[in-house]
């Protein structure tokens, strides 16, 4: 009995934390949102109460001020960089995790010391092989450092839930004629639908949010992707902050589309790959 208690007001305690944090993550987000409905005068009159007025036009006006340009450029360049990282973590963790060949340890501690490279530190030498590879201020540029930033965790994921396969799936496949191709691309990667979900779905948090290589390998506006379109958009807006915050509120709704369309598959990924490795 007086087990049965403690375990309900534990119960209630952690229901409690868990509430109020999810109202700390989703309030900020409505607030943008909510504010991105308003002009100057009820913005700076209250903006903790929803608007009197619904300014639609906000919305309408940032979008026309370049926010759908630099939205698309955002989805062009996240969407090549995550196929591109994926693609070659996937090979890269068959390899390591199903072939049985010399150095293939030492090989996945090589690609695991990219953790352990801050971006910030190779910015210079990145710029100056950009420039002389002629990717500078292009689409490329961009692309090719996001895919190999997000490789070295992408491996780690993917190589810990193919572990987790039995070999009798291997050895089926080959006993019925097929070979390592037809077992990666009809056994292997349907299996692993939920680790590789997550992996895409972290790179593209990653990539849709950064700003210091977007920043410094683009000059041409017309390239430029969301995190800075809004920093030079918000120069042009400086008189409606109602503007600005619908700015960012369409900035922010395709990551919070994507993660909640694909929680379920992140979730098993994530436990699914972290019980062997």
């Amino acid at each position: 009995m007086h087990r049965t208690i403690k375990s309900r007001i534990f119960f209630w305690l952690l229901l409690a934390f868990f509430v109020l944090y999810a109202l700390s993550v989703i309030y900020p987000i409505l607030w943008m949102m909510m504010n991105g409905f308003k002009n100057n005068q009820e913005f700076f009159a209250n903006s903790w109460i929803l608007p009197k007025q619904w300014k639609f036009s906000n919305f309408q006006v940032a979008w026309e001020s370049g926010v759908g340009r630099y939205f698309f450029n955002s989805v062009f360049v996240t969407t090549v960089s995550v196929l591109l990282a994926v693609l070659i973590s996937t090979l890269a963790a068959y390899a390591i995790s199903r072939f049985q060949f010399k150095g293939r340890h030492v090989i996945f501690l090589i690609i695991l010391s990219g953790l352990m490279m801050a971006p910030q530190a190779s910015i210079v030498s990145l710029y100056q092989i950009l420039k002389l590879l002629h990717l500078y201020n292009t689409y490329w540029g961009l692309i090719i450092p996001y895919a190999a930033f997000q490789i070295p965790f992408s491996v780690f994921l993917i190589r810990s839930y193919f572990l987790s396969i039995p070999r009798d799936v291997e050895e089926a496949t080959f006993l019925d004629g097929g070979n390592s191709w037809k077992l990666l691309w009809s056994v292997i990667i349907p299996m692993s639908r939920p680790i590789i979900v997550s992996a895409a779905l972290l790179a593209t948090i990653v990539i849709w949010n950064e700003f210091m290589f977007a920043i410094t390998f683009l000059e041409n506006g017309n390239q430029w992707t969301i995190p800075v379109g809004i920093l030079n958009l918000k120069g042009r807006l400086t008189a409606g902050f109602g503007m600005q915050l619908a700015a960012l509120s369409m900035a922010a709704l395709p990551m919070i589309i994507v993660f909640i369309l694909f929680q379920r598959q992140f979730v098993r990924g994530l436990s699914a790959g972290s019980v062997k490795g």
